[in-house]
């Protein structure tokens, strides 16, 4: 007899990568390998271009290494690597801030072995005090990507402070901009910088790689951009891949992600550009990190943040964004993100440990 429909979706094969929940444990056993993965827990709730994740981590004795994941990488949109190596920053950093609640010193050295064989850090934990770090182990489950429109109120002079105060980094320096007018401006350029993006076809076939458009590619691969957590909604939703190809007469999800950078710009509280006096990829990973350590402050401070990038990324548009923030020639843009406050997302998923953990005897 012919199934229910009930038992019919029931049948259909479901999940089929494990994924990690958005929680951590607040205290860990003293076995080094369950110390471990805590940290990494907490690593890889990190924020990545696209959620792609680009990072794997290796476990050996009392040292933890971080290495770039290069099938994960966004060869044609970050050909220099500049946002692959703030995703692995962010990530690093949530895992120094894990490993200082926990009672340990992390010593980083960055680049051993000239990064060979991709790791970018190697994190050897030494007993300490348990150091709380102002609170920011608490918000890590907490920290989102927050794409809703904000509600255009200010950030107070006290608040833009705690999040300067994160950078630390003499060789860094954060900018601002604000004010209806300049804002106003900015957003038709980053609109257009979005737009450019979408209409590369080799840069569109890329991301259309990490966009997700129905629960069950979400869960198949635990990775990528959702219709929900791009905030794309309407006839852009509902055309779904085809809304967002690079040709064709019906491109309303591309129309939709530019349209989205610009109203994005225009209704926050402020935009935030962090620069490094340095061009390497060492320098980039530490932007990751301060890139960081200021999302969980804001997060602390119940303000909501997104970085738009493609204006970073832009060649064609670099100029433009050292005008609009009065970058000196020898500063390299690092990361440009919105501030303001809006109403809480939900999280995007993310791989589980397992599949990102490699232990080693």
């Amino acid at each position: 007899s012919a199934l229910r429909p009930g038992a019919a979706l029931a049948a259909r094969p479901r999940a089929v990568v494990p994924l990690q929940p958005w929680q951590l444990p607040d205290a860990v056993p003293g076995d080094p390998l369950a110390t471990a993965k805590a940290l990494i827990a907490a690593a890889i709730l990190a924020p990545s271009v696209c959620n792609s994740q680009p990072w794997r981590f290796e476990v050996q004795g009392g040292s933890i290494r971080l290495m770039s994941d290069a099938t994960r990488a966004l060869a044609a949109r970050d050909p220099g690597r500049r946002e692959l190596m703030v995703s692995l920053g962010c990530a690093l950093e949530n895992l120094l801030v894990a490993a200082r609640h926990h009672g340990y010193r992390p010593l980083v050295s960055y680049f051993p072995d000239e990064g060979s064989h991709g790791v970018v850090a190697d994190v050897r934990l030494e007993p300490a005090e348990p150091l709380k770090d102002a609170g920011l182990f608490d918000v890590i489950p907490q920290r989102r990507t927050n794409r809703r429109g904000y509600d255009g109120r200010a950030i107070t002079s006290a608040h833009r402070a705690l999040l300067e105060a994160q950078v630390g980094e003499g060789s860094f320096r954060v900018m601002w901009l604000d004010g209806e007018k300049r804002l106003q401006g900015f957003a038709e350029l980053a609109r257009e910088a979005e737009r450019e993006l979408l209409d590369d076809a080799r840069l569109n076939q890329e991301r259309m790689s990490w966009l997700r458009f129905s629960e069950d590619e979400e869960r198949a691969t635990g990775d990528g951009l959702s219709m929900d957590a791009l905030r794309i909604g309407g006839p852009a939703r509902w055309m779904g891949r085809r809304g967002f190809a690079a040709q064709g007469r019906f491109r309303w999800g591309a129309g939709a992600l530019a349209d989205q950078v610009r109203d994005g710009v225009r209704s926050c509280a402020a935009l935030c550009l962090l620069a490094s006096r340095a061009r390497n990829d060492q320098q980039r990973l530490i932007g990751g990190q301060v890139f960081e350590r200021m999302a969980l402050k804001g997060t602390q401070l119940e303000l909501a943040h997104q970085p738009i990038n493609a204006m970073v990324q832009r060649d064609g548009y670099r100029d433009d964004l050292r005008r609009a923030f009065g970058l000196e020639p020898d500063e390299d843009p690092i990361i440009l993100v919105r501030w303001g406050r809006a109403k809480p997302v939900p999280p995007t998923p993310r791989r589980a440990l397992a599949l990102v953990t490699t232990v080693r005897a």
